[in-house]
């Protein structure tokens, strides 16, 4: 038995070695951030700061308010809409089989496999052709591209509950939409906040739609964090602070649902 202790103690070495070098880049945003313009060197980038400063905090924060509130405006509702259609999808597809179904169902997945790169000149001209652009569109563009996961983690919960739960309702008197109102939404919180999480990552970290199509008014946290950087001279503890700016609603997320996220995985959200 303490020979299988020491064993599984080893594993930990590898662990921690990851984590130390995922974290590293978090550290060096940390220390440059503190930093005046004078000690940003290359050759004192793991020295910590000298003093604890938020300077370059407020002047971070003061290039990138009006981003940060259009990456919000932009993200909530996309991450919304795009899980409340996966969760309508996905019932519909597990639970009310129709002819066809077992086509459909690939085509949406394929959806996930078709690079950004690949649609942005029709995407472009598609929203040129109905009139949205800025933030409108790119909420679109995200709430699209989110159909195909967001169906298939609903489609893979709801085909893991028991048929005899939709039968019962039916019994009651339930219609379709009463069955998947009364019975599968209230159930199905794990799910939303593993869908939530990753599209509102997804969305809100995006860099190639954003830069596409919005404009000076309306960029979002990520281009105008990528126009921070001057021509000539680059105040890197600014961009370094603004990059931790940019980077804490994510982390937050992460942080205070992290642990909703992984009981949504392992409530089946993501298996079939």
């Amino acid at each position: 038995m303490n020979k299988f202790r020491i064993g599984k103690n080893w594993l930990y070495v590898p662990l921690i070695a990851m984590a130390v070098f995922y974290l590293i880049p978090m550290y060096v945003i940390l220390a440059t951030g503190f930093k005046s313009f004078a000690e940003v060197d290359l050759k004192t980038m793991w020295n910590l700061p000298h003093g604890i400063a938020f300077d370059n905090y407020i002047e971070a924060f003061k290039h990138l308010a009006p981003s940060l509130k259009n990456s919000f405006i932009m993200v909530i509702p996309a991450a919304l809409i795009s899980s409340m259609l996966g969760s309508l999808n996905g019932f519909v597809l597990a639970k009310w089989k129709f002819r066809g179904a077992d086509i459909i169902f690939p085509f949406i997945l394929f959806g996930m496999f078709i690079p950004y790169q690949s649609i942005i000149i029709p995407l472009v001209q598609f929203m040129n052709v109905i009139g949205i652009k800025g933030l409108a569109g790119l909420a679109m563009a995200h709430i699209i591209y989110g159909i195909p996961i967001t169906t298939l983690t609903f489609r893979n919960y709801y085909a893991s509950l028991p048929q005899e739960l939709l039968e019962a309702a039916k019994i009651d008197g339930a219609d379709m939409l009463g069955v998947y109102r009364h019975i599968l939404l209230p159930i199905s919180i794990p799910s939303f906040v593993v869908v939530l999480i990753w599209q509102f990552t997804s969305a809100w970290n995006d860099f190639l739609f954003a830069v596409i199509l919005t404009g000076n008014t309306d960029w979002p946290i990520t281009v105008a964090l990528n126009n921070m950087a001057g021509s000539q001279i680059i105040a890197w503890n600014v961009q370094m602070a603004g990059s931790l700016l940019a980077a804490l609603p994510t982390l937050l997320v992460y942080i205070f649902l992290g642990r909703y996220f992984l009981r949504g995985l392992l409530a089946g959200s993501l298996k079939g």
